[in-house]
């Protein structure tokens, strides 16, 4: 086939075909509109998508408990409440059968003991002295007191604690026994434990009472509440000291000696007397 018999073929080809139908400007304008709804359609779903999936992300994200949707699960726990083992537990009970209103024993078995202390401390006063009473001082001239102080692996610790005024004639010092019951807390070596009295530090010796080692503390440091103490641990855990002062600190003329030697404080604070339960 030549070039001539090509575009004649061509030419029958194209006059067979029907021509498309004209253009109107009405049919364009209608499908462009229904091309523009479609899209705005797609984009609102695809909007809606989103935010639905935004809300969700926030609704995870939203801690329990602060103003926004959670999913279900245990609700959180609240934190616990610090504590206080000695806070918490009520004082001991007293005769009454009711606890008591603070540490100290007012009647009862412990009351008494805080008595009885007293009164061994008055059976040991040295000749060449008394013990004498004036209820109408200002500053009591005998005390004793009966104290609770801790529980300790389920045993109650008390502290018994009796002072009485030493005189030679106007002048006066005092002398002190303090006892803590088994289970406390307190050092077991001498001189660390007749350290340990009211905190008052000083110098100390270990001075030997038969077979038991004393803690004696025969220059305090900065504080001079009391001029020479002795401190003992009984084999049972119960701790005495006992304590010697040249003044009572309210005025009154100081002793020119103290009344026990360190050998004879050492040996009140080994005396059976004051091995207190």
């Amino acid at each position: 086939m030549n070039g001539e018999e090509l575009r004649e073929t061509l030419r029958s080809e194209m006059a067979a075909t029907s021509p498309p139908p004209p253009l109107s400007a009405t049919d364009m304008l209608s499908t462009a509109r229904r091309a523009h709804a479609r899209r705005r359609t797609m984009w609102a779903c695809a909007g809606t998508a989103a935010v639905v999936l935004a809300v969700a992300g926030v609704a995870t994200a939203v801690p329990p408990g602060a103003g926004g949707h959670s999913p279900a699960g245990p609700a959180p726990q609240a934190a616990p409440q610090p504590s206080s083992s000695k806070s918490a537990q009520p004082w001991p009970t007293g005769p009454d059968g009711r606890p008591q209103e603070d540490r100290t024993a007012r009647a009862g078995a412990k009351h008494d003991q805080g008595k009885r202390l007293l009164d061994e401390i008055i059976s040991v006063v040295p000749a060449g002295y008394t013990a004498p009473e004036d209820p109408t001082h200002r500053m009591p001239l005998r005390t004793y007191q009966a104290q609770f102080e801790d529980k300790v692996n389920g045993v109650d610790v008390w502290s018994y604690s009796s002072s009485a005024a030493l005189a030679q004639g106007e002048r006066m010092g005092r002398l002190l026994v303090e006892v803590h019951t088994a289970g406390n807390q307190l050092p077991a070596e001498p001189c660390a434990l007749a350290r340990q009295f009211w905190g008052m530090g000083g110098e100390c010796q270990v001075v030997t009472v038969a077979s038991a080692q004393v803690g004696v503390v025969f220059r305090p440091g900065g504080d001079d509440r009391f001029d020479q103490w002795a401190a003992y641990r009984h084999p049972d855990g119960v701790v005495v000291f006992a304590a010697q002062g040249a003044n009572l600190g309210d005025g009154r003329p100081s002793l020119t000696t103290l009344p026990f030697t360190m050998q004879q404080l050492a040996a009140l604070a080994v005396n059976e007397r004051f091995h207190l339960q």
